[in-house]
């Protein structure tokens, strides 16, 4: 392959209050907003853009795998198991809507939460040696 693809710029995800979801972000996740209409907003987070878009009753990000069980289709990383388990107690203060911690075969831990419109994330306490690297974090 002559062309590598660099990093994903942004993430689209589904909300029913542009207004409301745009907030949630902004207080719950460190978030800061960039653009914002009646149709969408743009979010900033973890070295990403999120493109809240309007969109109709129920859809979510998440999908159902073979085994009928609903995923998430993004994982966060965070430093380390005392930065997940802080992370974690602060979504839980907040009142964001956690799953427990789980151990799924690999190194670290891993915990899900949902934003208000049941969009599901990842958060896996491992953070990426290539990022490490390029970033230089111990």
């Amino acid at each position: 392959m002559t062309k590598n693809l660099l990093r994903v710029g942004t993430v689209y995800l589904p909300v029913q209050c542009v207004d409301e979801a745009a907030e949630w972000y902004v207080d719950k996740l460190g978030a800061y907003v960039t653009y914002k209409d009646e149709n969408k907003a743009i979010v900033n987070m973890a070295n990403l853009s999120f493109f809240l878009v309007k969109a109709k009753e129920n859809e979510t990000a998440n999908f159902i795998d073979e085994r009928g069980e609903e995923c998430f289709s993004l994982t966060f990383e965070v430093n380390g198991k005392e930065e997940l388990e802080i992370l974690y107690n602060e979504l839980v203060s907040q009142g964001v809507h956690v799953g427990p911690f789980e151990n799924r075969g690999h190194g670290g831990k891993n915990f899900i939460f949902y934003d208000t419109d049941g969009n599901m994330f990842d958060v896996w306490s491992e953070l990426s040696s290539v990022f490490k690297e390029k970033f230089d974090i111990g």
